[in-house]
């Protein structure tokens, strides 16, 4: 959240406003949806979709982690949240593509949620910058989807 040179809060920055407002939009999205297939499909179109309005590079990292998460991990359900591509398991997100552009950020990030099963003692990572997925990126991707859903 966005707060002044004194330190004041202002609320929130007009990146956060249009996440808030693209979550609106997907929950009402969602429930006029019909059956389990249809919202699935629907879902999958809405990801893809926003993935083609990416700019390029983030564009070509988001499909890249499209196809891995999907190929690797097919239990997770893409939708949207937050406007970002995401992936979830019985309806909850366990991992997402932050664009660099949506945020204005260095670098696009695949993050995942406490859904994820990535514990690793008592301090683990669950987020990670991209900057390109590379075939070694792919396959750290891949080991991440397939221990988050195990």
């Amino acid at each position: 959240m966005s707060s002044t040179e004194s330190g004041r809060h202002e609320g929130f920055s007009v990146e956060e406003r249009a996440a808030m407002k693209d979550h609106a939009q997907e929950l009402k999205k969602a429930a006029r949806r019909a059956t389990a297939a249809e919202k699935a499909a629907e879902a999958e179109r809405d990801v893809l979709a926003k993935i083609a309005e990416m700019q390029d590079s983030d564009r070509v990292m988001a499909e890249r982690v499209h196809a891995v998460v999907t190929a690797n991990a097919p239990a997770l359900a893409p939708k949207l949240w937050y406007g970002m591509p995401s992936y979830a398991l019985n309806g909850k997100v366990v991992c997402f593509f932050q664009s660099a552009e949506k945020f204005k950020a260095r670098y696009a990030t695949l993050g995942f949620s406490d859904q994820a099963q990535l514990d690793d003692g008592r301090m683990w990572a669950a987020g990670f910058a991209l900057t390109e997925v590379t075939p070694e990126v792919e396959e750290r991707i891949a080991a991440l989807v397939k221990q988050a859903v195990s």
